[in-house]
Parts: structure tokens; sequence; C-alpha cells
């Protein structure tokens, strides 16, 4: 058996599924996954990517690290590494600062919804433009919107994955998460940053993140004053 790193991802309803990864010998990449249990089923190999890049898009759409583990040629996994616990208290970290800021829809959804959700994107495109604040407006170069609206308009069931820039201002960011507030029956919608940490609905305690965006509560709330459309706020 052979080293692997494995991922968890833990769904709303409290159940969770499981992804690993490893590089062969030969420099092709195995994964296998399934629901969190001792034998993951599925698996697959592929050639031509790195399994950095691979870590990463999984972390994009909220899976977290788990462990070193083996996993046998059946798909049973054994030996999970876990830390030993510190004897010394330690002192609270310092919060990290986020340096990138990834997101992610998976929409197992009916047209309906699909339609329902087209014209909540269009709605909330709309209300970008009615913001005079220049510190609340994101550049026109963000492609999320238009992909958004074309995937649920012509896509049918589909997940797709991007980032937020800096320099793409704290809009986008926003109006995810009032999609993610509209609450879309078979819509899922995460962010995380860079290290897998999911990134919360609460405004008020993602400090890191309005830092990356280089701006803060009051001044959003200053910056939205005019229109009362994006109730997250």
């Amino acid at each position: 058996m052979a080293a692997w790193r494995l991922y968890r991802h833990r769904n709303a309803d409290g159940s969770s599924k499981d992804w690993a990864v490893r590089t062969n010998p030969d420099g092709s990449i195995t994964t296998r996954w399934g629901k969190t249990a001792p034998r993951l089923a599925g698996a697959n190999t592929r050639s031509g990517i790195r399994q950095s890049d691979i870590e990463r898009e999984k972390q994009a759409k909220g899976y977290v690290f788990v462990a070193e583990v083996d996993i046998d040629g059946t798909g049973n996994v054994s030996i999970q590494i876990v830390p030993a616990p510190d004897p010394q208290p330690s002192k609270p970290s310092p919060p990290t600062p986020v340096v990138a800021l990834y997101w992610h829809i998976d929409c197992r959804t009916n047209r309906q919804t699909r339609k329902a959700l087209a014209a909540e994107i269009k709605r909330l495109v709309g209300v970008i433009h009615t913001l005079s604040d220049s510190e609340a407006r994101p550049e026109q170069g963000w492609p999320g919107w238009q992909q958004l609206s074309e995937l649920t308009l012509t896509a049918g069931r589909f997940e797709h994955s991007g980032q937020i820039k800096p320099a793409q201002g704290v809009m986008p960011w926003l109006l995810l998460l009032a999609l993610k507030h509209q609450r879309f029956a078979g819509v899922e919608i995460d962010m995380a940053t860079e290290n897998s940490r999911e990134v919360s609905a609460d405004l008020k305690a993602e400090h890191e993140v309005l830092a990356f965006f280089g701006t803060d509560l009051d001044s959003i709330r200053l910056g939205c004053r005019n229109t009362s459309t994006i109730s997250i706020i």
C-alpha cells in the first residue's frame, strides 16, 4: 500500500464524503472517492495532471485535508496518521491573511429552479449598477456573472468553480453570499480560502476576507446605502 492524501467534504445535513489522491511511480495520478467509510469504492487514474493542481481544485470545492492514509488495491482505508495532541496549552494563533478566495457552485436542480436562479443572478447584476460608491463597485472584468448566467440557462445540471481576485472588488463575494442566502433547492454555493478554510456567511466574523478586498463592513454599508436589495449586509 502507498501513502495517500485524504480530504473530506461535510454536507449541510451532517453527512460527508471523502476523496483521496496519490502520485504513482510512473507520474500518473490515482484518485479514490465515496461516502465517508472504511472503504472508498470509486477509483480513477489519469495522466497529464499534477497532484497539487487537482488538490487545489478539490479545496476550492470545500474539501478539507484530513490526514495521510494507506489505501489498498480494493479501496480499504487504514493506518490513518493522527498527530499526537500537544501536551502543553498553546496560545491562539493570529489570524491568517487571506491570499486567495475560491468559489464553487453545485447545481443539481430542475429547469424551473435554474430559471429562477438565472433571474436572481440578473437581478443582482442590476444591483451592482445601482451602487454609486466606486469603492463598492467591482471591475467589469470578473467573468463569474456571465458564466453563471449562461450555465443556468443552457447547461442543465452543472458544477463550476472560480476565483475572485482583490482587483475585482468585494461585490462578487457579497452577491454570491446573497445567492447562497436564497437557499435554492438543489443548489450549493461554497466559498473557501487558499488553505481550504470555509468562508462563513457572517460578515462580521470575516475580517480577513474583508481585508483581502481592502475594505471593512462599515465601508460596505456606506457604499450600499442607496440600495436595500443586499439583505446580508
